[in-house]
Parts: structure tokens; C-alpha cells; sequence
């Protein structure tokens, strides 16, 4: 089982690789079936990767340049009455004591918090083109910050695909991902040798 330590060294190896850059994820949205009937939940494998945070409605910023908040998650708060029907949530505390993340805010907070983490990067690291209105959150927020560069000299000039380097990084395999894909084959060749058997 991948450990809450090994989610901090795959993020603190994303920060030495972007360094002054500011990295973005979204979660993955809902799936709706038909009508009110939700698939069941499938987070996005690079926010998983960093975070092991397995809500909707989420999202990481990894700013290693910033003085406190290098790991920053906005989540879902709290609310008893739509846990009834969805489930628990983490929320804001659980994202920083569980889940290690220097500062929490909800989700609902993040058009105004987001810009902090932005404005003295160099360089924005985000994946355009898989959620359209993400997207427009993201753009917009450089596009302020574009308009104050001429005055102040800081900030993002450019945004880059995140999975330019992440995805480098989830190819190499640590012991325990290993471990974890042994066992995934061991049972899957189990499941053949036993079909097997009836197929005879």
C-alpha cells in the first residue's frame, strides 16, 4: 500500500524539477450514468499520484517557491446533509492532517486564493485541454497576472503541460509500486489458472 510519505517524495520531486514554477491539478469530475446515478468514482492518475486524495471537486497546487504553502489543496467542505447521499468528505482539516497539505481551503475559496501561489512563479505547469472550464479558470488567472508584468517584472510567462514532467517521474517505479504490480499479476494469474480449470 502506497504510503502518505511516498506521496511527499513524489511531490517533493516534482518541486525540485519545476522550481520556481507553480504546478496545477484538477481532479477528475463525476461520471453520471444516466439521470442521478453516478459511476463509480475513478480519480485523475496524476492527481492521485501526488496527493492519494480520492474526492471530486479538487484540486493541488505545488508551489515550491512559495515562503509556507509549497502543497496546497482546495476541497470540498465539509456537509453532513450531502455526505448522507455521497459519502464522507475530507475536508479542510482532514486535507492537512491526513493528506499533509501545508494549507487547506475549499474549493468555493480558490479564484481567491489561487493568485498567491501564482504571481511570483515563472511558470505555470498545467495540463490544457482535459476540463474546458478548468481551463478557463486556469488562462484567466495568467492572463491578470500577464497584464501586471510589465509593472512588477514577476510572474508566470508561460504555462507548460504538466505532464511534460510529471510523467517522466511515474514511469520509474518505486519498491513499493512494484510490490503493488506483483500482486496485481500474481492474482490476476490466478484468475486464468482457475478459468482455465472449467475451460478443460
Amino acid at each position: 500500500m502506497t504510503t502518505y510519505s511516498e506521496y511527499k517524495q513524489r511531490r517533493e520531486k516534482l518541486m525540485a524539477k519545476i522550481g520556481d514554477g507553480t504546478a496545477i491539478f484538477r481532479s477528475a469530475p463525476m461520471a453520471v450514468m444516466h439521470n442521478d446515478v453516478e459511476y463509480a468514482y475513478r480519480q485523475d492518475s496524476d492527481f492521485f499520484y501526488l496527493t492519494g486524495f480520492n474526492e471530486p471537486e479538487a484540486v493541488a497546487v505545488i508551489a515550491p517557491h512559495h515562503e509556507k504553502h509549497k502543497f496546497v489543496l482546495f476541497v470540498q467542505p465539509k456537509d453532513p446533509e450531502k455526505e448522507t447521499w455521497t459519502g464522507d468528505r475530507a475536508g479542510v482539516e482532514v486535507a492537512k492532517e491526513k493528506y499533509g497539505a501545508d494549507v487547506a481551503f475549499t474549493i468555493n475559496e480558490l479564484n481567491q486564493n489561487l493568485p498567491q501561489y501564482l504571481k511570483k512563479a515563472d511558470k505555470i505547469y498545467y495540463r490544457l485541454g482535459r476540463d474546458r472550464h478548468f481551463d478557463e479558470v486556469v488562462l484567466k488567472h495568467w492572463q491578470n497576472l500577464m497584464r501586471l508584468y510589465q509593472k512588477k517584472g514577476t510572474g508566470p510567462i508561460a504555462i507548460q503541460d504538466a505532464g511534460t514532467i510529471l510523467h517522466p517521474m511515474r514511469l520509474v517505479k518505486s519498491a513499493t509500486e512494484l510490490e503493488q504490480m506483483q500482486k496485481a499479476a500474481d492474482i490476476a494469474v490466478d484468475a486464468h489458472n482457475h478459468a482455465m480449470k472449467f475451460a478443460q
